[in-house]
């Protein structure tokens, strides 16, 4: 719903990556007075590479990490870079810089300081600033406009200093790719030999002359299987399914040295790893490539805002909990998504509703829709851990009409199928092979998005 009723508020977004930055780009839109903390140095978020690992637990297990990016060095996009841009500022190649269509982390990094500096958001970020506590004011007080206060830490040189603020609205945007999630295996916590998550890895060098066996068989279990097959001495894969794709088949045939397993039975304290096949390999190393959990260890809601095996919630469209709305929003949380372009759309919707031109359903009609979507989940067979994978397009269109935020152009849909499918099959060469991709490819850069007005890049040839 539009009203033509528009105020200012003062809001705190948390998190200088991707989604804050585009949320504090909307809000100063909107008119609103913004302030993003971020706990690191630079911009960027996850893709800020931080090689830096060793201050970490290796299995990431204390409540507050101290790295956030779970990038390894030698980490690439899935998905081609014409997909991934904001509507406003395409994913260009520029002189000098990693032109792949599937870049490595330091161009996405690259490319949302580019954003950064084109829209003049450094100005609005405190670096070196850590969130450790945000809670309401006079919660619960009848007639009083919900605030919240916040609390952070801020390193300068080797003075602390820490703050105390007060805010109309808080936008949370830090990411859900931190925080481990481990398996529950029996003998994990007497197991003698290296155990660490995928959180901490960054290069396969330590691993030289190894027996490595990698637990999970998705997105980075397969590319550090990739990696590590050239240095260890033995990679073991375990897969909850030994029906893998063709693609990850055609690597393991390759390699000697590559061994499909199933899931892991026991650990044993003379370093024994026992499959539940009944096979056994004495390993040296166990990288955890098990996936990330939703935390924010900072935020005080009273429990109307929880977490339940990987489902935040309630809350309305992945963004809103009802009873704190629209002061306390979130962005990022939706996976299986074509990111940067949803988090937009999701930045316009908050700044908008934060500034009246937008209104929110009743408390009792959120509700109700966050009921038949938990319901609709149960009826497909949708896990509750897997609550927030959307995988649907139609979806995020839907989303996005809310505000008048364009569809996905079909060919970026289109290419991010075409990258999935390729992958599956070619998955050792998909990010560099791709000639099915060119007819897609020319329409995607003679379309309106590639071919808008904008200093701010050099067209190169892809």
């Amino acid at each position: 719903m539009v009203s033509e009723r528009c105020s200012t508020k003062c809001v705190c977004v948390i998190g200088a990556g991707p989604a804050g930055l585009v949320a504090a780009r909307e809000l100063i839109k909107e008119g609103h007075n913004v302030v993003v903390l971020e706990q690191n140095h630079d911009v960027g978020g996850q893709w800020l590479y931080d090689p830096n690992v060793e201050r970490e637990d290796p299995l990431g297990r204390e409540a507050s990490l101290e790295v956030h990016s779970s990038v390894y060095a030698s980490l690439r996009l899935v998905s081609p870079r014409e997909t991934m841009g904001f509507t406003d500022f395409p994913f260009w190649v520029k002189k000098g810089r990693d032109s792949r269509r599937f870049p490595g982390h330091k161009e996405i990094l690259l490319y949302l300081k580019d954003f950064c500096d084109w829209f003049g958001l450094n100005g609005l970020i405190r670096f070196n600033t850590k969130v450790e506590y945000v809670g309401m004011v006079d919660f619960g007080v009848v007639g009083k406009d919900l605030k919240w206060v916040v609390k952070s830490r801020n390193k300068k040189g080797d003075e602390i200093v820490v703050v105390e603020e007060f805010f109309d609205a808080v936008v949370v945007a830090t990411g859900h790719y931190s925080q481990p999630k481990l398996p529950n295996i029996k003998g994990m916590g007497s197991w003698k030999r290296k155990q660490m998550h995928s959180h901490i890895y960054r290069v396969p060098e330590p691993f030289r002359d190894e027996v490595v066996v990698i637990v999970g068989s998705s997105l980075s279990g397969q590319d550090l299987s990739m990696e590590l097959v050239e240095v260890a001495k033995e990679v073991y894969l375990c897969s909850r399914s030994m029906n893998i794709t063709e693609g990850l088949s055609k690597v393991i045939s390759k390699h000697d040295n590559l061994h499909l397993r199933p899931q892991i039975d026991c650990l044993q304290e003379d370093g024994k790893v026992l499959f539940v096949d009944g096979s056994w390999v004495i390993a040296d190393t166990i990288i955890y490539c098990t996936g990330y959990s939703y935390t924010f260890p900072f935020l005080d809601t009273k429990g109307i805002v929880v977490i339940d095996d990987d489902r935040v919630g309630p809350l309305y469209e992945h963004t809103f909990p009802p009873s704190l709305a629209p002061s306390l929003s979130f962005i990022g949380i939706p996976r299986k998504i074509i990111g940067f372009p949803f988090f937009e759309s999701q930045a316009i919707w908050i700044a908008q509703v934060l500034s009246g031109k937008r209104t929110l359903p009743s408390w009792d009609d959120m509700m109700q829709s966050i009921k038949e979507f938990y319901h609709s989940r149960d009826l497909a067979g949708i896990p509750k851990k897997n609550t927030h994978d959307i995988a649907d397009f139609e979806y995020c269109d839907k989303y996005g009409d809310r505000v008048g935020f364009p569809h996905l152009e079909e060919w970026r849909k289109q290419l991010c199928m075409s990258a999935i499918v390729n992958a599956n099959s070619n998955l050792e060469t998909y990010r560099d092979s791709w000639d099915h991709d060119h007819q897609l490819l020319q329409e995607a850069l003679q379309s309106p998005h590639f071919t808008q007005p904008s200093g701010a890049h050099t067209i190169a040839s892809l």
